[in-house]
């Protein structure tokens, strides 16, 4: 007959087996959160980064509500590409240690795009994003104006994608050709011309000064066509969107 002392000894031996099996069991998966997908578009000129009276603003609200989660869609001013940078950076620090470790740069998706020296500031902004190791999915350029001492002609290897939209007439007039800084990283997608010569003037939000002085350079940002291409180019890098977020 088994004494209590042997039970006891027994019970003790397989909990402290438990125990032991529970302790050398795989660790937890570590699941690290995401950033969203961030697409950030530059207004030209002096234009304020909300003046819904232009394409590249409509452009922002129209995938802000397409795109309620998982996207983050800003624009700023062509002139504070600092403020845009800092953001970019917040966006991708997802542990908040004000550290962008290199996986968090590795997690990065973003999308780049302007106007006129919005354009150009977009480009300036993928080239500083990759000094720092930060990959950009796609910039898109319309009637792109290099801002002094800035090359918006040569597209930085941290970009996988680049569009070009240009108009060649006028005092202001876009880089008509965009080329890739490393052909084997970056997909120069196109640089498609528009040619607003002998068409009629219908951007009417616009001041009297843009149809005297600069009409093409304005007819390209307020034509529906080019930015629905721009816009498509876009999307082709972001998540579906879903039944429900495409419900008014």
């Amino acid at each position: 007959m088994i004494s209590g002392r042997i039970v006891i000894g027994i019970l003790l031996a397989v909990l402290a087996l438990g125990r032991g099996a529970r302790t050398q069991s795989a660790p937890a998966t570590v699941v690290r959160a995401l950033p969203p997908v961030i697409v950030i578009g530059f207004v030209g000129g002096f234009i304020q980064h909300g003046d819904l009276a232009h394409s590249e603003v409509q452009l922002a609200a129209r995938l802000r509500q397409a795109y309620p989660w998982g996207v983050d869609v800003e624009t700023f001013e062509s002139y504070h590409r600092g403020k845009a940078r800092q953001r970019v950076r917040q966006l991708l620090d997802t542990n908040h240690d004000g550290i962008l470790s290199t996986a968090e740069k590795q997690d990065a998706r973003i999308i780049l795009y302007g106007h006129s020296w919005g354009g150009s500031e977009a480009i300036t902004l993928a080239r500083e994003l990759g000094k720092e190791g930060i990959p950009v999915l796609l910039t898109v350029q319309v009637d792109s104006i290099s801002r002094a001492y800035r090359d918006d002609r040569v597209i930085p290897a941290n970009v996988a994608q680049a569009a070009n939209f240009y108009q060649p007439n006028g005092l202001l007039h876009g880089q008509p050709a965009i080329r890739a800084a490393d052909t084997t990283r970056t997909r120069i997608i196109g640089n498609f011309r528009s040619d607003y010569s002998g068409s009629p003037y219908h951007c009417k939000k616009y001041p009297w000064y843009d149809r005297i002085f600069v009409k093409g350079h304005t007819q390209i940002e307020c034509d529906a066509e080019v930015w629905k291409q721009a816009e498509a180019l876009i999307r082709s890098d972001l998540p579906a969107v879903s039944r429900k977020a495409m419900e008014p």
